[in-house]
């Protein structure tokens, strides 16, 4: 928030902003860096194909799906809010991208995507302010409608792309170093946004909304428009999840990516970016993603059993949460 927009707003809300402008490195950043630096180190030591070129590829590439759903879920959170309906809007957008590139061509697809995806999120935004319905129940039954949606839209069928199918895998390609054009979209997503949540006006309302929203609404930031917003940002980043998606298997279905926008919420929270809202970064999600991609990718190449791996990823969830907990509790008693 400017100076200009600042001068009539709540002590409480004030003392958060400088917080946000002032940013520092803290015990949950070393933390959280310090838990992937272990688990690298772990893993560099107990294999020789983790630290190849080849592997650290695959790691990224992996990321990219739960990366770019998790990147604009961190606006939400940040905002108090959670959107369950990213998953579904993945899907029916990564659907409408194909149909429209049997249309235009596959740039056309790809922005046409990216418009429904970002329509799909901001209906969902402003449903949820108008009903004023729970986010977390609101999103999910949203969901459940867009999954609907996208049966109705194909019939329950798989859709691909007829003449361009070839073209269309342009996100699955390798464009610089090993990596492919889908990794390097997630890692632009998450400089972008965390540019805009980090050094913007925009952002730093989107921070306020989320530590207290009486407080924002009161100090002149029109708070449902910031809700719908970051709705419609959740829903751009889940439609560019599913384009490329879509790209790897030639293909989009109803049924693709079920319970990513959970697996992204969890990678945020493992990040150290607060439940409870208004405090949180999205390099921090990046983290977050990394560490869970970099488990899973453990287990593979150790032979472990992969059924320990939602143990140990669960767990990971709830130290995370109860961390927070506790220095919202210590941040109270000051």
């Amino acid at each position: 928030m400017s100076k200009s927009t600042n001068s009539g707003i709540e002590p409480d809300l004030t003392k958060r902003s400088k917080r946000i402008e002032q940013p520092r490195v803290d015990m949950k950043d070393l933390g959280i860096l310090g838990g992937l630096l272990a688990i690298v180190l772990y893993l560099s030591l107990s294999t020789t194909t983790f630290l190849t070129g080849q592997n650290i590829v695959n790691v990224l590439d992996q990321a990219v799906m739960v990366g770019l759903v998790g990147a604009g879920a961190t606006l939400c959170i940040v905002s108090g809010v959670f959107d369950l309906s990213a998953g579904a809007t993945l899907a029916l957008s990564a659907i409408s991208g194909v149909y429209l590139t049997n249309i235009f061509d596959v740039l056309g697809g790809f922005i046409g995507a990216l418009i429904v995806g970002g329509f799909l999120g901001g209906l969902t935004g402003f449903l949820i302010v108008v009903t004023r319905v729970n986010a977390f129940i609101g999103s999910l039954a949203i969901s459940i409608i867009y999954r609907g949606a996208a049966v109705v839209l194909t019939g329950g069928m798989i859709v691909s792309p007829g003449h361009v199918k070839e073209q269309f895998r342009v996100w699955a390609q390798p464009v610089l170093f090993g990596l492919t054009a889908g990794t390097l979209l997630m890692f632009a997503v998450f400089i972008l946004l965390g540019i805009m949540l980090w050094g913007t006006t925009y952002g730093r309302r989107i921070y306020a909304v989320g530590g207290n929203i009486e407080a924002a609404r009161l100090s002149g930031i029109r708070t449902p428009l910031i809700h719908i917003s970051v709705f419609a940002v959740s829903g751009v980043c889940a439609a560019a999840a599913g384009m490329v998606l879509a790209s790897r298997a030639g293909s989009a279905q109803p049924a693709m990516a079920t319970g990513v926008e959970l697996t992204a919420i969890a990678a945020v929270v493992i990040g150290g970016t607060s439940i409870l809202g208004g405090v949180g970064a999205v390099w921090r999600t990046l983290v977050g993603v990394t560490i869970l991609t970099v488990i899973g990718n453990g287990f593979n190449l150790l032979r472990w059993d992969t059924t320990y791996q939602q143990v140990v990823t669960g767990t990971l969830i709830l130290l995370a949460v109860a961390t927070d907990g506790w220095i919202s509790r210590q941040l109270r008693r000051r």
